[in-house]
């Protein structure tokens, strides 16, 4: 099928309390690991394209990829997300080169600046059947060129309630990114984090049936860190999102949960260990054809953490 936006895949992940899976593509096999799994567990997804993606690989290779993927599953449910576009024209260069859904990250600036760039893009966008997300609050953490607060003071940047139906009233945005205690990386947090469920229970009750999204919310899985370390990795701190508070969210109006950092380090914890085992191992097909096999079952179980595995007909 072709690509689709993601008014139909919110619609059905808000009725019946699930989320679905929005996975950062950079290259071919992360690509592959991801579409094996969806495709096994009939799930629908979302590919993004982040800024650090455009730089490294090029987005008309990108779109080649995303292309190929179409057609190996023709019958998946899949849209494709622009992450943490910097600008309108950034936006409006993602809407003409056909990606269904683009995302305008204007949280770094006041909020009626806010309000008036996502209104330029929505309005934009929609004339173009293109979806958008926004963001409002400020999320912790570094991720690439997305730098947010401390980690440490998260707490005490998350959004208002109020704020969040005001923006989403002003702007006609399709979903919006709120800062509930999340956080970008791999170095999230000292301790486990404490999702604020309270807010999004009020922005519920404020925008019944709108769908949020959920920035910086992979688990860091201790699976991946351990053989980082163990093959000479340096990563003995590194702690994220647990992944029961994951699959709670998914049931309070979290409609999207963005996936990068485990995606990382599913890969580099399988090349790291090639690499030790097998030091005289030259060929890339052998250290990254691991990696996307380790991509692949680590998609799988988030999958079934996000609820939406099996849910691919009902978003088509």
């Amino acid at each position: 099928m072709p690509l689709v936006n993601t008014k139909k895949m919110f619609e059905m992940a808000y009725k019946n309390g699930y989320a679905i899976g929005a996975f950062n593509v950079n290259n071919m096999e992360i690509t592959q690991g991801i579409m094996d799994a969806c495709a096994e567990e009939n799930a629908p997804l979302i590919l993004q394209v982040s800024r650090g993606a455009r730089k490294y690989a090029k987005i008309g290779y990108l779109n080649k990829i995303i292309e190929a993927a179409m057609d190996e599953y023709p019958d998946l449910p899949l849209a494709t997300n622009l992450d943490h576009g910097d600008s309108f024209d950034t936006c409006k260069q993602f809407v003409e080169d056909g990606f269904t859904s683009v995302m305008i990250d204007a949280s770094g600036e006041p909020f009626e600046e806010n309000i008036r760039i996502t209104k330029e893009v929505v309005d934009f966008a929609h004339k173009h059947n293109v979806v958008v997300e926004a963001e409002l609050g400020q999320l912790g953490g570094i991720e690439e060129d997305v730098v947010g607060v401390d980690a440490d003071d998260v707490s005490k940047h998350l959004a208002d309630p109020e704020q969040v139906q005001e923006f989403v009233e002003k702007t006609g945005v399709d979903s919006l990114a709120v800062a509930i205690g999340t956080s970008h990386g791999a170095y999230k947090f000292k301790k486990e984090p404490k999702l604020a469920f309270d807010v999004l229970e009020e922005i519920e009750k404020r925008l019944p049936g709108f769908p949020l999204v959920m920035h910086g919310s992979s688990s860091v899985l201790k699976e991946f860190k351990d053989l980082i370390n163990k093959y000479g990795g340096n990563m003995p701190d590194a702690m994220g999102v647990p992944e029961d508070s994951i699959s709670k969210a998914a049931k309070m109006g979290i409609c999207k949960v963005n996936i990068d950092t485990d995606l990382r380090m599913a890969l580099t914890a399988k090349i790291r260990e090639v690499f030790a085992t097998k030091p005289e191992e030259f060929d890339p097909r052998k250290y990254l054809g691991p990696g996307r096999e380790a991509i692949k079952k680590m998609v799988k179980h988030k999958l079934h953490v996000l609820g939406c595995a099996g849910k691919a007909d009902e978003c088509k």
